[in-house]
Parts: structure tokens; sequence; C-alpha cells
């Protein structure tokens, strides 16, 4: 489920990240969360593939891995908080 919930999580920020880099203001917090969520997702889909070579299922729906993903989720928009935060009083400096 954590796999599900990167995945969903990194190309919403990269919607987003796109989305203002057209509009000609391009964020680098949102870089930065797409590219720790895009890699979050990496790694875990290689766990995916190691959990479908030893014949478990390919996802894993329990409700430790939905949990791992909550935390996943949580974390990663702290960090985005704080690095908007950083870039946003940089901006004003």
């Amino acid at each position: 489920m954590c796999e599900i919930m990167t995945i969903f999580a990194a190309l919403v920020f990269t919607a987003l990240y796109f989305t203002g880099k057209k509009r000609g203001c391009p964020s680098k917090s949102l870089f930065t969360a797409m590219l720790m969520f895009w890699g979050a997702a990496l790694m875990w889909s290689v766990d995916c593939v190691a959990n479908k070579m030893e014949g478990e299922a390919l996802f894993d729906i329990s409700k430790e891995d939905t949990l791992l993903g909550f935390i996943i989720l949580a974390a990663g928009l702290i960090v985005y908080g704080a690095l908007a935060l950083k870039e946003r009083c940089a901006a004003h400096a």
C-alpha cells in the first residue's frame, strides 16, 4: 500500500511542479519533494518485484504497510512545508 501511496504523491507533486514551471515560477521545494517521492516509489517498486519473485503478492495491503505509507506521506509533506517556508523567507529577504 505504501508503494501505491508514494506513486500517487509523486504524480501529484510532479503535476504541481510542471504546472508551476510552465507558468514561469518553478519551485525548488516542489522539485525536491517530487524527487523524494519518486525515490521512495522506486525503492518500494524493487521491494514489490522481490516479493513477487518470492511468490508473494505484488502489493502489501496490510494495516502496517498502510500506516507506513501514511508516515512516509506525512514526513514528505513536513519536509516540503519546511522547504517551502525557507524558500518563501529567502524570497522576501
